[in-house]
Formats: C-alpha cells, sequence, structure tokens
C-alpha cells in the first residue's frame, strides 16, 4: 500500500505558475501510474493529467494542455505538476491518485490510493 502527499498549492494571479508535488511512501513508487485531479467546490473531481509507469508517457486533459507538465522523479518517489499561465477557472484542490495495476489513471475509478489534496486557488 502506498501513502501519497501533496503539496505546492497556493493563492497566486492569473498568469503565475505554480509546482505541486505528490510524495509517496509504503511502496516502489515507480510500481505505479499516477495522475493528478483537480475538484472544484460543488464539482466533481475532475482528471488533469496522468503519467505512465512504465514509459513515463504523459496524457491531460484538454483544458491543460500546453500549460501544465507532469513529471517523475522515482529515485525521489515523486511526482510533480508543474501549472503555467494559470486561469481562475484552475481553481480547485488537487489530487494525487495512484494506480499500481492500470497503466494511467484518467479517471476516477482507475484509482488505488489518493492523497489528501492541496489547494489551488487562481485569483482574476
Amino acid at each position: 500500500q502506498v501513502h501519497l502527499v501533496e503539496s505546492g498549492g497556493d493563492l497566486v494571479q492569473a498568469g503565475e505558475s505554480l509546482r505541486l508535488s505528490c510524495v509517496g511512501s509504503g511502496g516502489l513508487f515507480n510500481d505505479y501510474a499516477v495522475g493528478w485531479f483537480r475538484q472544484a467546490p460543488g464539482a466533481e473531481r475532475m482528471f488533469v493529467a496522468t503519467i505512465t509507469r512504465s514509459t513515463g508517457s504523459t496524457y491531460y486533459a484538454d483544458s491543460v494542455k500546453g500549460r501544465f507538465t507532469i513529471s517523475r522523479d522515482n529515485t525521489k518517489n515523486a511526482v510533480y505538476l508543474q501549472m503555467n499561465s494559470l486561469k481562475p477557472e484552475d481553481t480547485g484542490r488537487y489530487y494525487c491518485a495512484a494506480s499500481m495495476w492500470g497503466n494511467v489513471v484518467s479517471n476516477v475509478g482507475e484509482a488505488d490510493y489518493w492523497g489528501q489534496g492541496t489547494q489551488v486557488t487562481v485569483s482574476s
């Protein structure tokens, strides 16, 4: 079982950047596909980005393509989400999710483990 801890959330202005981190413990993190999800108040948890465990291939929601970059450093048991050109609609709590069996985590049902999330607020 892997334990996930997110960090890096903050209050920023539109156009600024943030880097979120997700650190895993309790297992070999490189055995897991990892994804980032965002949940706004009163809304469903939505897919943002995912990275595979084998090739490190990446996939993004259309709304963040070209602005966000997901990456992983297996030596540090970490996955990162670099968020550039932030928009108010990027506001929400960002969750890291891991899957031991799937090659990606692109929807909520594919996740085996979740972190507690980190809050990102983008003001206009």
